[in-house]
Parts: structure tokens; C-alpha cells; sequence
């Protein structure tokens, strides 16, 4: 296809319909969001969509002691974070476990978390290959600054359910940015920016991990800006479903991979300079993916597709913006300080 002009955040004001409601890069959409939209929005596995500590109590952590105390205590919580808290690396490599019902957001856009990284999910055993009555879930992460961790920035595994990654900064972890894996499911990750970071979002644990994994991970990836982040945006294995729709891709390696017969509905998304912006041929056996309404600017590869996937519709409702409209809503809207 033609070149197509890139329009960089404040160079147009673009004015897009979603839904309702009408906006513009100055006052996107995605501040009014209280809720997640896509499959943490949806009610299964005993759980009524996504609310965090609603509910609870709320408190404000300034201190790397107060932040480790609030996240690890039961029922719910809204956990205030407030300036820099630096995890410490300690006997974990440096994640620290969250437990169910919690809301982490930061105040303002200078909340930080620096130097290791959040555990959303039961210890790993290989032998669990179905969800315990005990499994993590309902927690929200919003508004926050993860980097530099020595392991992940955030991991959510062991079948924990309905998580909701929305407004974050992500940079410089040492593993993934954001990992879902181990049987986790019903996952939105919504308005983040990663940048300066490789091994961005996997799905999935590995190839030999279906017992866990098989028929579960599904997950919505909408409005968040790959920016610069060289691969797995995301990378995806055993998954019946995985939504990615309207995120921003700018200099990647490549895009999204589907393997080991995912299915990826793949749609109004802008892809500019992304070697390879879609695959199904990439490592392990072939994935499917289904592909709406997407354009590329100078890529060196069409997307893939393959075989067919549930459209997302079946699960939830949701608006799409146009795919024109990406790369001036989603860096104007995407990461802290927009909510």
C-alpha cells in the first residue's frame, strides 16, 4: 500500500466517535474509564467483571515498607502510591506477590516503582492444571512507573483471573514488561506505554505448558503504545482468544506472534516501521489469526493470517476507533499522568 503521512501527537487534532462520547487528544476518551473494557469486564470463574479494592479500605504507601504491607494484606484494598518506592530485590529477585482485591494507583504522574517488580499469582506448581479455590484475582494496577526490575515488571500467573493493567509506564525490565501465564485469564491491558524494553507481553508460559495454559489466557490488548519495544507486543501460546485492538506500534522487531494455535483477532491497529508486524509462522506450531481494518506504513512484511478465531464480540462489547486516528490518540492518551 502507499506511504500514508504518520501524524505525530500534537501535530493534528484528530476528533474520534466512540461509542457516544466524542474526543480529542487533549481529553481522550480513556480518562472517563472506570471500568475495563474487554475480558476483565466480564463476569466468570465467580467474579463480576474487574473492581479491585472497591469497597475496602483506602490508604496511601510512601515508603517501600508501607507499599510491601498494603499488597501483601487480605481483602480489599486501594493502594495510594505517592513519589518513588524501591522494591527490594531480596530472596524473590525482587517480585513481590499481590494479593486478591487490590487497586495499586499512583497519585498523580510521578508514582514509581523501581528496581524489582509485582507478582500477581499463587506460587508455581507444575502439577495444578485447573484453578484453585484459592487463585489471585480482581486486581487493578493503574497511573504507576515500573522499571528497571531484575526480573519481570509485572508477572501474573497460576490461574489468577479478571486483572486489569491500565495507564502504566513500562521500561527496562530485565524480563517481560507485563507476562500472563500459567493458566491466568480474563485480562485487560488497556492505555500502557512500553518503551525501552525487549521481551514486552508474553501469553502463555511455553510450548510443553498446554495442561495449564490450554483453553484459558484470554486477553484484551487495546489503546497502548508500543513504543519502540522491540518484540512479543504481544506473544502468544494455547490461547482460545487473544483481542488486540487500536495500539500504536513504532519501531518494533516485530509486532504480535501467535503460536501453538492461538487465536489472535487482530484489529484497527497502526503499524509504522514494524519489520514483521504480524505472524503465525514463528516458533513452535502454526497459530490462526484473524485480521480487521489495520494499516501498515513502512513495514517490511504484510500481516499474517491463518484459520479462524471467535470474534470478541461473542464475550463483550466494545467500540473500535479508526485505525487512522492511532498514532495521534493513542501516545496522547497512553501511560501515567492521563487519568
Amino acid at each position: 500500500m502507499p506511504p500514508l503521512r504518520m501524524l505525530r501527537p500534537g501535530v493534528a487534532a484528530v476528533l474520534v466517535a466512540t461509542g457516544l462520547t466524542v474526543v480529542s487528544p487533549t481529553a481522550p476518551a480513556q480518562a472517563a474509564d472506570s471500568a475495563p473494557i474487554g475480558f476483565a469486564a466480564v463476569d466468570a470463574l465467580g467474579q463480576n467483571g474487574t473492581t479491585g479494592g472497591a469497597g475496602g479500605p483506602t490508604v496511601t504507601a510512601t515508603t517501600t515498607a508501607q507499599f510491601l504491607d498494603y499488597i501483601a494484606r487480605p481483602g480489599p484494598y486501594v493502594i495510594r502510591v505517592s513519589g518513588t518506592i524501591t522494591l527490594p530485590k531480596g530472596n524473590s529477585d525482587g517480585m513481590h506477590n499481590v494479593t486478591s482485591d487490590k487497586t495499586i494507583v499512583g497519585i498523580g504522574a510521578n508514582a514509581r516503582l523501581v528496581g524489582g517488580g509485582l507478582n500477581i499469582g499463587l506460587p508455581v506448581d507444575d502439577d495444578l492444571t485447573s484453578p484453585p479455590a484459592n487463585a489471585v484475582h480482581n486486581v487493578i494496577i493503574r497511573n504507576i512507573t515500573l522499571t528497571g526490575a531484575s526480573d519481570d515488571l509485572i508477572n501474573v500467573q497460576m490461574f489468577t483471573h479478571h486483572v486489569w493493567i491500565d495507564h502504566n509506564d513500562f521500561s527496562n525490565g530485565d524480563d517481560g514488561a507485563v507476562d500472563i501465564k500459567r493458566g491466568s485469564d480474563y485480562v485487560t491491558v488497556s492505555w500502557n506505554r512500553f518503551y525501552d524494553h525487549d521481551k514486552t507481553t508474553l501469553v502463555g508460559h511455553d510450548d510443553d505448558n498446554a495442561a495449564q495454559d490450554a483453553g484459558r489466557l484470554r486477553v484484551t490488548y487495546h489503546h497502548n503504545f508500543f513504543d519502540g519495544s522491540d518484540q512479543r507486543n504481544p506473544r502468544v501460546r494455547f490461547s482460545p482468544l487473544v483481542h488486540v485492538y487500536n495500539n500504536y506500534y513504532d519501531d518494533n522487531s516485530y509486532g504480535i506472534a501467535s503460536t501453538m494455535d492461538s487465536g489472535l483477532w487482530v484489529e484497527g491497529n497502526y503499524f509504522y516501521s514494524v519489520n514483521n508486524p504480524g505472524r503465525v509462522n514463528f516458533s513452535g506450531e502454526l497459530g490462526r489469526l484473524v485480521q480487521r481494518d489495520n494499516i501498515l506504513v513502512a513495514c517490511n512484511h504484510p500481516i499474517e493470517e491463518r484459520g479462524g478465531v471467535p470474534d470478541p464480540r461473542t464475550y463483550y462489547a466494545y467500540t473500535a476507533d479508526p485505525a487512522s486516528s492511532v498514532p495521534s490518540v493513542v501516545p496522547a492518551g497512553a501511560g501515567v499522568g492521563k487519568i
